[in-house]
């Protein structure tokens, strides 16, 4: 599913009980959320460390894609953390 698409939801989810809906829309937003971040590191790390795209990475390459992935995904925990103090 991209960002785009709107979740799927089974034709059972009218019998369902509330909660068994809560559980496959919370499903479906992680789903959508790990997406999302896949690719905007992808895109960002990409454009960021591979100067010359080729055949397999240098290891330059390689280590700026993992400190970059390793920066976006610390720096995501911190805004995830500040946005749910917040809502206490």
């Amino acid at each position: 599913m991209d960002s785009y698409s709107s979740p799927s939801f089974s034709s059972e989810s009218s019998s369902q009980s509330p909660e068994a809906v809560m559980d496959q829309l919370k499903a479906h937003l992680a789903q959508a959320y790990a997406e999302e971040f896949l690719e905007t590191v992808r895109g960002k790390c990409f454009s960021k460390c591979i100067t010359k795209p080729g055949t397999s990475l240098s290891g330059s390459e390689s280590s700026c894609i993992s400190r970059c992935v390793e920066r976006y995904m610390e720096a995501t925990g911190i805004v995830g953390r500040a946005l749910f103090s917040a809502q206490r």
